[in-house]
């Protein structure tokens, strides 16, 4: 086992670290039991975690007590990138383009465009405008060079040939319903996230970008809807900040079987559903729910 990758203690240090945020944020308190358990498991345990993932892929870790797919995947995370997404974003230290940086051959004013142009901010999005030729856009970006950043993502994403197939496959079939919160969901947990970040009922945290006097302003929310675990933040990108929407943009995290996603909601400027909360990428569901709800309350 290479001596960069991190130990036992480490590991369970910072899955105790991230039981600690979630637990003063108000979580659900059987995910924050989920994490401390975790925690125990790989303490105690009488080999390397990382050597066990190494030898047996990151389904031998989900054999572990305590351990199931979506905590086999945040180890996992960890042990092959050094980095822990979720870990960053309970502390608000969360910043793309220094994710973005830290892959080899983009530096950071690549990373920067890659950002700003294209309003994208975790390695999957990354991956997925690799190869849907979306990247291609931004100067900077040849054949090749788009080329060696999919081989270099697919080794930092993939845990297995077997995962490496099946998050192929989602997402091919992405737009099906079943692979994502509905957006009567997400628009929900929207809805609840402002509404309680206005009542001033959520707790706080203090995020490092564009944040120079360390105050903790950014509401947080952690929920559930059915399988999903949600995170709702306000939305606390250049862009954001560019236009004066970071009390409207909202960015929502949510997981369920370990595969966690993405999305943005804001408030739409024009057309027909201007003025109404709307999930970016996903505008046309949003007109037929809202065009649902409008027949509803005729009937009623």
């Amino acid at each position: 086992m290479s001596k960069n990758k991190p130990d036992n203690e480490e590991i369970a240090d910072n899955l105790e670290r991230i039981a600690d945020l979630l637990s003063s944020q108000d979580a659900n308190p059987h995910r924050v039991r989920a994490y401390r358990n975790a925690a125990r498991t790989v303490r105690e345990l009488d080999r390397p975690v990382a050597g066990l993932l190494d030898e047996n892929g990151e389904e031998a870790l989900q054999d572990l007590p305590g351990i199931g797919k979506g905590l086999a995947g945040t180890i996992t995370e960890f042990v092959r990138t050094g980095r822990l997404g979720l870990l960053e974003r309970l502390q608000g230290e969360i910043s793309p383009a220094a994710l973005f940086a830290s892959i080899p051959g983009i530096g950071g004013e690549l990373a920067r465009r890659i950002h700003d142009e294209l309003e994208i901010e975790t390695l999957e999005e990354l991956e997925l405008a690799a190869h849907d030729g979306r990247l291609a856009k931004v100067e900077g970006f040849g054949q090749r060079r788009q080329e060696a950043l999919r081989d270099i993502l697919a080794g930092i994403l993939s845990r297995t040939g077997r995962r490496r197939s099946r998050r192929f496959v989602r997402k091919v079939q992405s737009r099906q319903e079943d692979e994502k919160p509905s957006v009567g969901m997400l628009l929900d947990v929207d809805a609840e996230y402002r509404r309680r970040a206005e009542k001033d009922e959520l707790k706080k945290i203090a995020p490092r970008r564009f944040n120079p006097d360390g105050k903790a302003w950014l509401p947080i929310l952690h929920t559930e809807r059915g399988q999903w675990s949600f995170t709702a933040l306000f939305s606390n990108t250049a862009r954001a900040h560019q236009r004066h929407t970071t009390g409207d943009w909202v960015v929502l995290y949510f997981e369920r079987d370990g595969s966690e996603q993405q999305c943005t909601v804001v408030t739409e400027e024009r057309g027909e559903l201007a003025g109404k909360r709307v999930v970016r990428g996903r505008e046309l569901e949003c007109r037929e729910f809202y065009r649902s709800e409008e027949k509803s309350e005729a009937v009623a």
